[in-house]
């Protein structure tokens, strides 16, 4: 299962060959597509700013995946690798952490091309 980072939405929205050609593959293989709710809004944030059609392309897309729940679990998973990660000295912003602990959370990998999940433990990245 795979959960569908802000930085693939936004590639893919702009048109990007790598990302549509993934997303494509996914269609084929008929892999359900999630997203979680702190990734939508980062992309909702950028499509409100622009308006008009790319707002309506935007929530067209984001209304067509499954959601992954933001419950408590994947606060309190957030918690634990946001701190992991503090102590470390290499923290994630917020929204961030929650698409990676709501990934976690869910047993789903995440498509990104933001290799900084890299460093959250037990998170499957795919890149494209």
């Amino acid at each position: 299962m795979v959960s569908l980072d802000s930085s693939f939405i936004v590639d893919y929205l702009r048109g990007s060959p790598s990302a549509r050609s993934r997303l494509e593959g996914l269609e084929e293989a008929k892999e359900l597509k999630w997203v979680s709710p702190p990734a939508a809004a980062e992309v909702m944030v950028g499509a409100q700013r622009i308006g008009g059609r790319p707002l309506a392309i935007a929530e067209e897309l984001l209304s067509s995946f499954h959601w992954l729940a933001f419950d408590w679990e994947s606060c309190r998973l957030a918690g634990q690798l946001g701190a992991e990660l503090v102590a470390q000295g290499t923290p994630l912003g917020a929204a961030d952490l929650f698409i990676a602990a709501i990934s976690v959370r869910h047993g789903q990998r995440l498509l990104t091309r933001d290799r900084g999940f890299a460093r959250v433990r037990g998170l499957q990245l795919e890149t494209y």
